[in-house]
């Protein structure tokens, strides 16, 4: 999500409140809670789930690694859920033509960095790159190079956008900018 006009352009950017997030955070719970009650009713000898009986899950060594696993995948999971609260990686990407200046602004995890917000002059800007490797891990990142300070992403590696739409998103920022593009 976008605005744009002449002299300003603001990005958007979504952060951890995604559908896939709250799908993965709920799923990791329940099936951590699961393997966690199974390994409980196995020490204890009673079925806490009654679809599955107890009696075939000895405690040592099954029922103690289930209850592992079920206590990491609680950690895990309170993890996701903290991310998508703090909504951690939203933020915003602000250039402005009439002042000169680019604002880019992320939230990012309780305490210093908290807020994190660069600031620089539009004349730093070197180029708009564009980092694209196809393959079973491909991703594609969109990055701003300023002068002395290197490359900054502004778009998240996991957006799943085309090569299409990433290179149009370059283009169209490019000439905004007044930058030429570098590709990787």
């Amino acid at each position: 999500m976008s605005w744009r006009s002449e002299s300003i352009w603001i990005e958007f950017i979504t952060g951890s409140r995604k559908t896939s997030n709250f799908c993965w955070a709920f799923i990791l719970f329940l099936g951590s809670l699961g393997f966690l009650l199974v390994g409980t009713s196995s020490y204890l000898g009673r079925n806490l789930i009654s679809l599955f009986p107890s009696q075939q899950i000895i405690f040592f060594p099954q029922g103690i690694v289930m209850s592992f696993y079920g206590i990491a995948g609680l950690f895990i999971s309170c993890y996701l859920w903290c991310t998508i609260l703090w909504n951690v990686g939203s933020g915003y990407d602000l250039f402005d033509r009439k002042e000169g200046i680019v604002r880019i602004f992320r939230w990012g995890f309780p305490g210093k960095s908290r807020r994190i917000f660069l600031r620089f002059l539009m004349k730093d800007i070197q180029s708009i790159r564009i980092e694209v490797q196809e393959g079973i891990y491909a991703w594609r990142v969109l990055y701003i190079e300023i002068r002395g300070q290197g490359a900054i992403p502004l778009i998240r590696t996991d957006e799943n956008l085309t090569t299409r739409e990433i290179e149009q998103k370059a283009a169209e920022l490019a000439y905004f900018l007044r930058v030429p593009i570098e590709v990787f």
